[in-house]
């Protein structure tokens, strides 16, 4: 089968990847590293525990599904009628995992050797659904079990507190796994409903990287792969207000010392704009709080925080969120020290000086990455669910000014969206 294979380059590193759009409708992207003696490839659907409002051209009305479907499905999808995927890895010696997130679910293995045998497992098992009452029924147990353990997981808690009280509507602020009262709607029909809109090829992307050959790739998915009809799969979301919810959230739990998030909500953006926002709002963060800041440095030395101090962008599909997390005696000093910080610069401006070396250091950092086939290969996914270009990251840092940075200070960081989780010890 001819294929219109499209070399992608970046003169600034020198490097490319290739990408196939396939006649299954699938998208494909293989990123050739001849001198490493890995191989790392991801089968993953732009679907993840957001997704529970969607609609396709055969739909008259948009559908909701329980909160966890989509988490559920990756976990049943490794059980066929015949056998425990796993057991088939274990004969090619590949390590084999899956994950759920709030946008994307994947399948994933990495491997020395027997790389095609993997690979068709991999094609093999996520096109073959398998569901009945009685595996569902069981799964609901399993899982149920889960979601209680993250219950009493302080970590976990106060990050899904932070976003209840963030978010008013988006469904972000659920559980990925869904609660035991949503799992327990989900029925065998419904799996094979989500499976049959969401692992549509065209909604999927194969990510290859590593000691492989795009020509043999696309072998194995010639054989493999069962052209899909594009259903045209529209998903959607309550509207969510730019407030947050509530400032506060405080729970009790078994915890030495409190732990607190602190969250900054803005207005989410899509493509190389949400790229961007995410690039620059990183450098403001560590502009802001990293631990060359005179922030930390003062807060350390005080006894305010510690060594787990640090900050991140979450943001995906209807969401943006910048995070600061720690433990600490006292969280709301620390928010209040934040907040009159953030004020600071706004006033007084961001450090420049710094700006170049943070800017520096992040450029390189991604520059690194590409020596990594793991990193590779969920770059090219990641990048292609989200509208961009692996490169695009490098590009983007590279172009950013101070100016630009300076700006989204005063975008991202609105104070009155803000608000604060904190875990507090029992007594």
């Amino acid at each position: 089968m001819a294929h219109n294979i499209q070399t992608v380059k970046n003169e600034r590193i020198g490097e490319q990847y290739y990408y196939i759009k396939h006649p299954s409708g699938l998208d494909i992207m293989v990123w050739e590293m001849p001198n490493y003696s890995t191989a790392h490839a991801l089968f993953g659907t732009k679907y993840g525990s957001i997704n529970t409002k969607f609609k396709t051209s055969k739909d008259k009305d948009y559908i909701t599904v329980p909160e966890g479907i989509a988490h559920f499905l990756e976990h049943k999808l490794f059980e066929n009628e015949d056998c425990d995927v796993f057991s088939l890895y274990a004969k090619t010696g590949a390590s084999a995992n899956a994950y759920t997130s709030f946008d994307k679910t994947c399948y994933l293995f990495s491997c020395t050797d027997n790389f095609e045998e993997s690979l068709k497992i991999l094609l093999s098992f996520v096109q073959s659904p398998y569901f009945t009452k009685e595996t569902v029924e069981k799964e609901q147990g399993i899982i149920g079990q889960e979601i209680r353990m993250y219950d009493d997981n302080p970590n976990w808690r106060v990050f899904f507190n932070l976003l209840s009280a963030v978010y008013h509507n988006h469904p972000v602020k659920i559980d990925i796994a869904g609660t035991v009262e949503s799992i327990a709607k989900i029925d065998a029909d419904l799996l094979y409903k989500c499976y049959n809109t969401f692992y549509n090829l065209n909604n999927m992307v194969l990510s290859v990287a590593g000691n492989v050959k795009v020509e043999k790739v696309l072998e194995l998915c010639d054989e493999l792969l069962k052209p899909c009809e594009n259903t045209n799969l529209q998903t959607a979301f309550e509207e969510e207000p730019e407030s947050v919810a509530k400032k506060e959230a405080v729970q009790k739990l078994a915890v030495a010392t409190p732990l607190f998030n602190i969250g900054f909500k803005a207005k989410p953006e899509k493509g190389i704009d949400g790229l961007r926002a995410e690039i620059e709002t990183n450098i403001v963060l560590a502009l802001l709080a990293d631990e060359s800041s005179n922030l930390y440095k003062r807060l350390y030395e005080e006894g305010v925080i510690n060594s787990t101090f640090g900050s991140e962008v979450f943001d995906g599909d209807g969401y943006f969120c910048s995070i600061l997390a720690g433990e600490s005696r006292n969280p709301r000093q620390v928010y209040s020290r934040i907040i009159d910080e953030i004020e600071k610069a706004k006033t007084d401006g961001l450090d420049k000086e710094r700006f170049e070396i943070i800017k520096k250091a992040y450029y390189g950092s991604q520059i690194r990455e590409f020596n990594n086939v793991e990193a590779v290969a969920t770059s090219m996914i990641n990048s292609r669910m989200e509208g961009v270009s692996p490169f695009d990251v490098i590009e983007t840092i590279a172009s950013v000014t101070f100016d630009d940075v300076q700006k989204r200070l005063f975008k991202q960081f609105n104070i009155e969206n803000s608000a604060i989780s904190i875990i507090e010890p029992l007594q």
